[in-house]
């Protein structure tokens, strides 16, 4: 396969009472070459100061890193801090706190693996991302996008998002749709932890499945989602 970026993203859930839990939900700018106008959850690449900062942690280097790259990217696209010794909150200095996270600072444990997926079709950047869930408590800060990358932010429901998509008011890659999917079926953060515990973390590469009735793109029916196959034609790549 090509070579892939090293890449994580963050699944952030904060549960509500006699309700569905919401999850943090980034709108891409238009303009962006990866998934430009997609709603995605917040994340980016591993950098270098990420993969300096992963050791010390009890963890493999890969994981360390990718745990770290998701909390400092949340914290520069949406301006909320998890993972770190303190309360999880609203940041009033993105570059600074970002900058200057270290063994100290970081809880890596606040992170739970979900998911890993690296697709393999030829676009011109290939992704090997991360999943990782987090809990906020119901009284979350509310979201500011840095308005670069991230033009919007907010907390919504799984399924509130996947009826947007349909209605096409909202656009989602296949890897966002199939975990807005598995999520919409749980009714709080402890049932998505759960479900993570019961499907360990594999790389899951979407192939094309050509039927009678046409092409789907699909992944391991055993893989722990709900929905495994989608029309290859409707499906926007990423």
């Amino acid at each position: 396969m090509p070579d892939a970026i090293p890449a994580a993203t963050l699944i952030l859930m904060r549960d509500r009472p006699d309700a569905a839990p919401e999850i943090l939900m980034v709108e891409r700018a238009a303009a962006l070459a990866f998934a430009g106008g997609a709603l995605v959850f917040p994340g980016g690449r591993i950098d270098p100061a990420d993969l300096a900062r992963a050791d010390g942690h009890g963890l493999p280097v890969d994981d360390a890193a990718a745990r770290i790259a998701a909390i400092r990217e949340t914290i520069e696209e949406v301006g909320i801090a998890v993972g770190l010794d303190a309360a999880p909150g609203a940041v009033s200095d993105r570059a600074a706190l970002a900058g200057s996270l270290s063994a100290a600072t970081l809880d890596l444990a606040a992170l739970i693996p979900f998911a890993r997926w690296r697709p393999d079709h030829a676009v011109a950047r290939i992704f090997d991302t991360r999943f990782y869930l987090a809990r906020l408590p119901a009284d979350a800060p509310a979201p500011e996008p840095d308005g670069g990358e991230t033009v919007r932010a907010f907390w919504t429901t799984a399924q509130a998002v996947l009826n947007a998509a349909d209605a096409g008011r909202a656009m989602l890659i296949y890897p966002t749709r199939r975990t807005l999917e598995r999520l919409a079926r749980f009714a709080n953060f402890a049932d998505a932890a759960a479900d993570a515990a019961r499907h360990p973390v594999r790389t899951i590469t979407p192939f094309v499945d050509h039927r009678a009735d046409g092409d789907w793109l699909c992944i391991p029916e055993d893989s722990g989602y709900p929905v495994t196959a989608e029309r290859l034609a409707a499906a926007t790549r990423g």
